[in-house]
């Protein structure tokens, strides 16, 4: 065996494997305390670009999800308006049928004609005061509205929907009327039949585009779920492999010192040898 003092080839090979467990080590406490297996992009180069890529998707369609639960809140104020409507309509249908018999007088009559005035104009005011934000919902100036649900651009990840509700006192018929005689309440009572009808019509249209969007949300929670577990796959630690790791790299390391210290023993034997050749 060849005895050398300027170069400690055994220190330099105990070193350079000192380094790389000391490597080791750090990468593994990155990763525990990351929870990535990617801690530098070197790690996986083309990991990580899908990971991200898929990270962005993940984000997009989270907020596409908002967006369909927003719109479909949109759609239940609107709802909302219309279901007192309809109560109200239901209530001057009673009040009609009460004002058509003749077991009411002329002077009760008025009284119930009272009421029926007060609910006319209040169903009017539902349908002109019943907004989202400011936009107004029930007086027929709604306008087209465009919901993005998805995560990318194009008209494959919107919904379009034209909101043309209507249901002003004027337009559904009921402006004008009155129960004070029998020929106003039965005359009432057509007109309120017919405004039913078309408050019905309406509130199929809400429910069927509600029904939509509640199918898009749910589509895009369920791709939320898929692409995160894509995503975990590609970019996530396992913990047990890297607290593995990074053992196995600590009993390595205190190996590597006890190694590097025996190396510094093989220069000192070359000095003895030259102290007893002098």
């Amino acid at each position: 065996m060849a005895l050398r003092i300027n170069t400690n080839v055994a220190a330099l090979s105990a070193m350079r494997h000192l380094s790389k467990q000391e490597d080791q080590v750090q990468h593994a406490l990155g990763a525990l305390a990351s929870g990535s297996r990617i801690v530098r992009p070197g790690d996986d180069a083309a990991g990580l670009a899908i990971s991200e890529n898929l990270r962005g998707q993940i984000a997009g369609l989270k907020q596409g999800g908002r967006n369909a639960e927003n719109a479909i809140s949109l759609v239940q104020v609107a709802e909302g308006g219309l279901n007192e409507q309809n109560n109200i309509l239901i209530r001057l249908r009673e009040l009609g049928v009460q004002a058509a018999s003749d077991t009411v007088s002329d002077v009760e009559r008025e009284f119930l004609n009272e009421e029926f005035a007060q609910l006319t104009q209040e169903f009017d005011r539902i349908a002109r005061s019943t907004t989202f934000g400011n936009k107004k919902l029930l007086e027929g100036s709604g306008g087209d509205f465009v919901f993005h649900v998805g995560p990318n651009a194009g008209e494959d990840n919107q919904i379009s929907y034209t909101l043309d509700a209507d249901a002003t006192a004027s337009t559904m018929g009921v402006d004008g009327m009155d129960i004070a005689d029998k020929d106003g309440a039965n005359d009432a009572l057509e007109s309120i039949d017919s405004a039913l009808e078309k408050l019905a019509g309406i509130r199929a249209n809400f429910g069927a585009i509600q029904s939509r969007l509640s199918t898009a949300a749910s589509n895009t929670a369920i791709q939320v779920e898929n692409v995160s577990a894509a995503k975990s796959r590609l970019s996530d630690a396992d913990v047990a492999e890297e607290a593995a790791k990074f053992a196995q790299g600590q009993v390595l390391q205190d190996a590597g010192v006890a190694v590097l210290a025996q190396s510094s023993v093989l220069p000192a034997r070359a000095s003895k040898l030259i102290s007893s050749v002098f």
